[in-house]
Parts: C-alpha cells; sequence; structure tokens
C-alpha cells in the first residue's frame, strides 16, 4: 500500500488574529498604545502584565498585527518638544498646489511629521489654511526659516507657526476610547508639562538613536534593548542608565504600538473615521487654567496651548479627538464647552477642523541628518 502526504494549507481560523477588534488583541492594545509610560526594561512585559495576556502571546499578536499593518509601528516615542524646536503649521496653498504639497511634505521633509488636510464644517476664519503640518527641526535651527524653505519649495501663499507653549494631554489610546461616553474626565486637572529643552552629549545621542528606531516583526521580543544596545555599541547597563537618566529629565515619551487609525487595514474596517482639531480662544492669562481643565477629558489625544493669531481669531487652546461618528465626536467636543462655561473660563471664539487625507511619520530630530536635508533642498526647483 502507498501512503500519500497531501499538504493541506493553513486555514484563517488557525493564523494568528490580527484585527485590533479580535477580542484579546483589544485587551493588549488598550495598554499597548498608550499606557506605558518613560522607559522601561520590558515593555512586553509590563504590557502583559497591565492587560493580563500572558506576555508570549502579547509578542506574538504584536508581531501578527505589525505584520498585518493592524499596527503601523512600535517604537518607543520621545518628548520631541523637549529635544527639539517644533511646532504645528499652517499652510495656505493655490488648490492646484495642496495634492503636491501633501506628498513633498509627506515624502521629502524628514522633519514634517503628521501631515493632514484639514476643512471646516463652514468658511471661517482660518479656513483657507488647508494643509496641516508638524514640523520639528534640530536645536540651533529655525523652525520658522525651515517653513520658508517649504513653502519655496510647494509654493505655499503663506503659513503660520504656531509652537507648543505647554503641554496638557498626549496619550493616543483608540481602542482604549472606543465607546467612550461624551464627558469622561479625570477627577484631577491635567498635569503641565513645559517645553524646555534638554541637550543631549554624544553618547545620549547613540543611546536615543537606537532606542527610538521602530521595531521590525522580529524585534518584538524581551531582549529588544540587548539588541538595540549593541546597535548603539554600549553595554547593556549603559544603555540602561543612560536611558533611565533620560527618562527622569522628561526625554522619554511612552512605549508605544501605533495603530493605523486613519486608513483602512487590510480587512476594510477602519480604527476611527474622523479626526478633529478643536480650536478655543480664552482670554490671555487663562491659557494654562483653560488647558487643565480641557485636557481632563479622556477623549483627547492631543491637548496644547498654541497660539493661533488673527489668522485664526487669536485661538490659544488646542486640541485632538478621533472618533467613528461625527456626531458622538461633535458631542465630546460639546461636553468639554459647556464644562470651561461651568468652570468660569470664557471662551470668545471656536472652531472644528476636520481631518481628510493624512499621513503621520516620527519627524527625524537628528542634527546630522538636517544638514543632509539642507543639502538636499537647496536642489531642488521652486
Amino acid at each position: 500500500m502507498v501512503l500519500r502526504y497531501i499538504r493541506v494549507p493553513m486555514s484563517s481560523a488557525t493564523a494568528t488574529p490580527s484585527a485590533h477588534t479580535d477580542p484579546v488583541n483589544a485587551k493588549i492594545l488598550s495598554i499597548s498604545e498608550d499606557r506605558i509610560q518613560g522607559f522601561v526594561h520590558d515593555p512586553f512585559g509590563e504590557i502583559a502584565a497591565q492587560s493580563g495576556v500572558d506576555v508570549a502571546t502579547v509578542i506574538e499578536r504584536v508581531q501578527a498585527m505589525l505584520r498585518a499593518g493592524t499596527v503601523r509601528r512600535v517604537r518607543q516615542t520621545l518628548m520631541a518638544t523637549n529635544l527639539a524646536e517644533g511646532a504645528l503649521v499652517a499652510w495656505q496653498l493655490p488648490a492646484d498646489r495642496l495634492e503636491a504639497a501633501f506628498e513633498f511634505m509627506f515624502r521629502d521633509d524628514p522633519f514634517s511629521g503628521h501631515v493632514v488636510i484639514r476643512s471646516t464644517d463652514a468658511a471661517t476664519p482660518g479656513s483657507n489654511y488647508r494643509l496641516w503640518t508638524t514640523v520639528k527641526v534640530p536645536q540651533g535651527y529655525s523652525v520658522e526659516k525651515h517653513c520658508e524653505m517649504l513653502a519655496r519649495a510647494v509654493g505655499a501663499d503663506h503659513f503660520r507657526v504656531m509652537p507648543a507653549k505647554r503641554i496638557f494631554a498626549l496619550g493616543v489610546g483608540h481602542v482604549r476610547r472606543k465607546g467612550m461616553e461624551p464627558g469622561s474626565k479625570s477627577d484631577e486637572l491635567a498635569v503641565v508639562k513645559d517645553t524646555q529643552k534638554v541637550e543631549l552629549n554624544d553618547l545620549e545621542w547613540r543611546v536615543l538613536t537606537a532606542l527610538k528606531r521602530e521595531l521590525e516583526p522580529e524585534e518584538v521580543s524581551r531582549e529588544l534593548w540587548k539588541r538595540r544596545a549593541d546597535e548603539a555599541g554600549v553595554l547593556l547597563e549603559t544603555f540602561y542608565s543612560v536611558a533611565e537618566d533620560l527618562n527622569r529629565r522628561g526625554v522619554i515619551g511612552r512605549f508605544s504600538t501605533f495603530l493605523e487609525h486613519v486608513k483602512p487595514l487590510q480587512s476594510g474596517e477602519r480604527v476611527t473615521r474622523f479626526n478633529a482639531l478643536f480650536h478655543w480662544a480664552v482670554p490671555p492669562g487663562r491659557e494654562i487654567e483653560a488647558g487643565q481643565q480641557a485636557g481632563r477629558f479622556h477623549i483627547l489625544t492631543h491637548c496644547y496651548w498654541r497660539e493661533g493669531g488673527p489668522e485664526f481669531r487669536n485661538v490659544n487652546v488646542m486640541a485632538v479627538a478621533h472618533g467613528s461618528e461625527k456626531d458622538v465626536v461633535l458631542a465630546h467636543k460639546k461636553a468639554i464647552d459647556e464644562h470651561l462655561e461651568a468652570v468660569g473660563i470664557p471662551v470668545s471664539y471656536t472652531n472644528v477642523f476636520w481631518g481628510g487625507r493624512s499621513e503621520i511619520k516620527p519627524s527625524e530630530i537628528s542634527p546630522i541628518e538636517y544638514v543632509k536635508f539642507l543639502g538636499r533642498i537647496d536642489k531642488t526647483p521652486s
């Protein structure tokens, strides 16, 4: 009798689930998106401890979600506002140059991070500023001059640079925010973070450069910092010591898995559908108070004191919220508006800028890379 072995393809049922809606993945993501703050020796072990999912499964699921594109990147984030000169920048461009400018900022400028085309529900002050980007340049360089170079390269008519004076909320957590009730907020005022710059030496830059690089799927393990210490050319103990010191100095952000929350996933699902930039104008001198109150609301992924200037009716508190339904996002904003009124903070003007086409990438902050960029942009035809 001849035995024949037939190769049976693996069914989809036996593949590692990679959807953000899978119950186990959702438990992991509810922690891994924005709950691992600062530098920790064993981030995947910490995700496991906080999520209640065993560490082997955490690693397997994060790898699967990263390979599938559900998670677009895994990395240790930095508090770049403390390392580099940065700002939110609004750009006014001729309509026929908008898409090309978007492509340039996304593909050709390593120092632009978030690149978003925004619109308002009605023509309002500033609604002709359609392109919004975050820009960071290394210490010693000028954001204004950088934007002047970009404006020449893309043919922008005007731009408005809005550096963060204070930070009141910074944490993504889209899965954790799903189904959140409008008005959900902390009992305490938001913590105020300043943007004072920290200078680093050569060793610290070497460690930081290795620390912040995105993880490949095969690097998702409990040994990731050993590999990164080797990359930096230092002993693991030295790597830990430098990273812990940078953490104490406020340079380290969170260890995070970033969901692809704007574009459709391979399954066709979207993590969120609406990205809203909220604007409020409060009396000068009350920006910190207003930011501490607005920053209490759990729906906000970002909340800053930024000066919008006359182009935006002198707004000075800005925040970002995401959601799957537009009316729900507006209900969250209404709850914040009503709270500001209830605590006696007058708002003379408010608006919502909705996000459309969007690309998000980590901003480069290396002085070495900036010199290379200057050489390239000098050759860019205007």
